[in-house]
């Protein structure tokens, strides 16, 4: 690739790649374009071996010349996946396997018709739905983040400066770094990672300080449970993120930039390494970007899994080849950071937002959203929901939109009961919360927080004491250990939830539960300790009947805590067949075929849960 020297080359290559995506997706360069999703999850549910069959059956039917193949980043609706969409006609086809493929290529590829039985049925009507925006998953969302996933092959560069990369880079390089810095702030975007703090007011600290090296660090080190937001960006579309970086590194003075990316996620980090080597190849990395005297170099180092490297401080501690422990603060990394030199830390998502900011203005991110969370954010939404996938929403849509528009309710019928945000650090928000405003100040207001954007959706089959317990033995596990409050706190808070959940524990354990909690959270020296015990107060705030349950009656109300609960056999409903004693594991059930009821010997059972799996005729209940 020939490198571009300047702003007007730019311009041109940038109206080039744009004319031959249009065509590309329009039809214009009279070809058909099947574009396969390339994220992680329809990767695993083999999308590489049917992008693989398309190409041969395109090959041996003498398509070539007539039908393009590739694969772009995540679409976002998980559920459904995998996609195929056929441009120009813009066909979506949902849950394709290899089976389908050659349908595909005969019926709708040489055809011309539509097939009907892999579109997209929307439950509530019925209607089968060809195109992606008809889709009622994607009608409120706004991608901004998100920008280019699913849509460019993340590995051409030239199909990401058509849909506008750089653009936002060349437009900061005309103008004073200050008023950079400016821009980011009048547009409002605050931190995507959790906290939630002013980007320009960090960028601002940066800048402030001496003249001399300074880095800018992006922070990929994705750790909350069913969280996936960054992986998604990273994979979809990895020069928007550059750009970004970029653009910070111009506007406080740094010529070097770090990923720091999670080593589980080799996609992202395969598609980065592309992304970076063609940026540097075309000349928008390297010295004297666009003709001007910035340079900017960009470097990948892999985290090792640990949670607690989110932290900022522990995370340059790690890129520095020492122990992921965070460090006392101040001084803060904008002061002294990586290597002692003044640092800025943001993450995927707050760095994929900054080009669309210097591209279309600061008021135009700032139309969308409330007065003090501007923009939109990425929510990885799971659990107990129809629709499991990534969504970008407005700030300000309400959690009962999230919930029931674009998440499709909850399945089977079920009634819902909390949607945990903000991950381990977070809090989980019940019915009564559902028409409040998804923004950093409401959320925290209610007792949780946005974090990094999980969203796990609960019915009534969970137990909110096991859900305080699961995120509990996370943070233990992930707990570094540097401070007393965390280190020590967090493990007697998941001795007295083990007390709980086994029957043994008093109300005494109960007011100690809280008060452990409060003093964590005052105590610890990192954000991770000061909100481990959020989903604990939480639940414990919304759910207290449950805890009370559990300590007095030495009941599960939902059924769920083995120690408290039994499987029962209806005499009555019992057939006699012995298909559950012989799929018991431990010989737990008696009883005479054709003749006696089965029993369970509740002294042996372990509660697996095998002899209901195995019941036709759902004579066997939890109590």
């Amino acid at each position: 690739m020939e490198k571009i020297k300047n702003f007007e080359e730019l311009s041109a290559k940038c109206a080039v790649c744009a004319d031959a995506y249009g065509k590309k997706i329009e039809g214009g360069s009279g070809k058909r374009a099947v574009v396969l999703c390339g994220g992680t999850g329809c990767i695993s549910s083999n999308s590489l071996e049917i992008k693989a069959k398309f190409e041969k059956l395109v090959e041996e039917r003498g398509l070539s010349d007539k039908v393009t193949v590739n694969q772009v980043g995540c679409f976002g609706f998980c559920s459904q996946g995998p996609f195929v969409k056929i441009y120009p006609e813009d066909t979506l086809y949902r849950l394709v396997t290899i089976d389908d493929v050659e349908e595909i290529v005969e019926k709708d590829l040489i055809g011309g018709e539509i097939i009907e039985r892999l579109l997209y049925v929307d439950p509530k009507t019925q209607e089968k739905i060809a195109k992606q925006d008809d889709i009622e998953f994607y009608k409120k969302q706004v991608r901004i983040s998100l920008h280019g996933c699913g849509a460019i092959d993340p590995e051409n560069i030239e199909e990401a400066l058509g849909s506008g990369a750089f653009i936002g880079l060349a437009n900061a390089l005309k103008m004073d770094r200050k008023a950079v810095i400016d821009n980011v702030l009048a547009s409002g975007l605050r931190g995507r990672g959790g906290g939630g703090f002013p980007t320009g007011m960090k960028w601002n600290f940066a800048y402030a300080q001496p003249d001399g090296e300074k880095y800018v660090v992006c922070n990929g080190d994705e750790g909350d449970p069913g969280a996936f937001m960054d992986r998604s960006i990273l994979e979809g579309n990895p020069l928007a993120v550059i750009e970004g970086m970029a653009i910070a590194g111009y506007a406080i003075g740094a010529q070097n930039g770090y990923f720091y990316v999670r080593a589980e996620y080799p996609i992202a980090v395969k598609r980065l390494k592309i992304a970076i080597k063609q940026a540097e190849e075309i000349g928008l990395l390297g010295d004297n970007i666009l003709g001007t005297d910035f340079s900017f170099r960009v470097h990948i180092r892999l985290g090792a899994g640990a949670f607690v490297c989110g932290e900022e401080t522990a995370l340059l501690n790690s890129i520095e080849g020492q122990r992921g422990m965070p460090r006392p603060r101040p001084p803060f990394p904008a002061v002294k950071g990586l290597w002692g030199c003044p640092t800025i830390v943001n993450n995927v998502e707050t760095l994929a937002c900054v080009p669309y900011i210097l591209r279309e203005g600061a008021e135009k991110f700032g139309k969308y959203g409330t007065e003090k969370s501007k923009g939109t954010k990425v929510f990885a939404l799971g659990g107990k929901i129809n629709n499991v996938g990534l969504v970008e929403i407005p700030m300000g849509t309400t959690l009962r939109e999230l919930i029931y528009d674009i998440g499709g309710g909850i399945p089977d019928g079920k009634k819902f009961k909390a949607i945990q945000t903000g991950g381990p650090s977070g809090g989980c928000l019940t019915e009564k919360d559902l028409d409040s405003a998804i923004d950093f100040d409401t959320l925290v207001a209610k007792g949780s927080m946005m974090g990094s954007g999980g969203a796990i959706v609960m019915d009534e089959d969970n137990c909110m004491v096991d859900v305080a317990k699961f995120y509990m033995e996370f943070i233990c596990d992930e707990s570094c250990g540097k401070c007393s409050p965390c280190r020590i706190g967090t493990k007697r808070l998941l001795e007295l939830l083990n007390k709980i959940t086994d029957g043994k524990a008093t109300m005494k354990d109960l007011e100690e539960l809280e008060e452990l909690s409060e003093t964590i959270k005052i105590g610890s020296l990192c954000a991770l300790g000061q909100t481990a015990a959020n989903p604990v107060l939480s639940t414990l705030r919304s759910f207290r009947d449950e805890y009370v349950a559990h300590v007095v009656d030495k009941k599960c109300p939902a059924k769920v805590c083995k120690n408290l609960m039994k499987y029962v056999i209806d005499p009555d409903k019992c057939k006699k067949c012995s298909l559950c004693a012989r799929q018991c594991p431990v010989n737990a059930i008696t009883g005479v075929v054709g003749k006696e009821p089965y029993v369970i010997d509740q002294d042996k059972c372990i509660k697996c849960g095998m002899c209901v799996s195995s019941c036709k005729f759902k004579a066997i209940e939890k109590k």
